[in-house]
């Protein structure tokens, strides 16, 4: 038996960018919601947890009419590159994306929140400035924690299935992620590949769960 190894690579590198994505914007958010009170504060803390409990085929239809390419966002990203963005491998980095940043906000805002705030109080007193007091104590003190959560989020990154089927389609070397490619051998009744792309990424989970908590601050007996 043959093994396409695209689907593998191909949800390796959309996991890896969607991390990366998901660690600028959902470190700036959870800053924002830990550390700022502000109008909408709470509308904005529900919206960025929205993702996380409407199901996968909203959010896809949702991206469809947002992305589409009838849609300004669309048009305009077509007219930037040449191309539209639906049913590519980058609209499966923003369907990864959508489902990786609000695990990362959430987790991340808990660390911040739980960073003695009297290291940052001493750093402003010696004329630190909000930047230098977030990248050189804060940052430092809650590493672990934001760490452990970009793992979780790539773990959750690597297995999207409903929002990437949804805006990426399933277009054997092109925009075939593993659990898309699981899919379509189910469908085409070929369990002895479903069972070996099951395995791959059982395995792959199961190692990025135990460097998840390798990285979690341990608790104080």
């Amino acid at each position: 038996m043959e093994i396409d190894w695209f689907p593998l690579w191909l949800s390796l590198r959309v996991a890896v960018l969607a991390t990366l994505v998901a660690l600028v914007i959902g470190l700036w958010l959870a800053y924002m919601l830990a550390n700022r009170e502000f109008r909408g504060k709470e509308l904005l803390d529900a919206a960025v947890t929205l993702p996380l409990v409407l199901p996968p085929t909203v959010l896809g239809y949702y991206l469809l009419v947002l992305l589409g390419r009838a849609s300004p966002l669309g048009k305009f990203y077509e007219w930037l590159f040449g191309a539209p963005l639906v049913f590519t491998w980058q609209a499966a980095v923003v369907a990864a994306l959508i489902h990786a940043t609000p695990l990362l906000v959430k987790s991340a805002r808990a660390a911040l929140e739980s960073v003695d705030k009297s290291y940052e109080r001493a750093a402003r007193t010696l004329g630190a400035s909000e930047w230098r007091v977030f990248f050189q104590v804060t940052l430092p003190l809650a590493n672990r924690s934001i760490l452990a959560a970009a793992v979780l989020a790539f773990a959750r990154s690597l297995g999207d299935f409903g929002i990437t089927i949804m805006i990426a389609g399933n277009i054997p070397g092109r925009t075939q992620t593993m659990s898309v490619a699981i899919y379509d051998a189910v469908e085409a009744g070929n369990g002895a590949m479903a069972r070996v792309l099951v395995l791959i990424v059982s395995v792959a989970a199961m190692f990025i769960l135990f460097l998840a908590n390798r990285l979690s601050p341990k608790q104080a007996a």
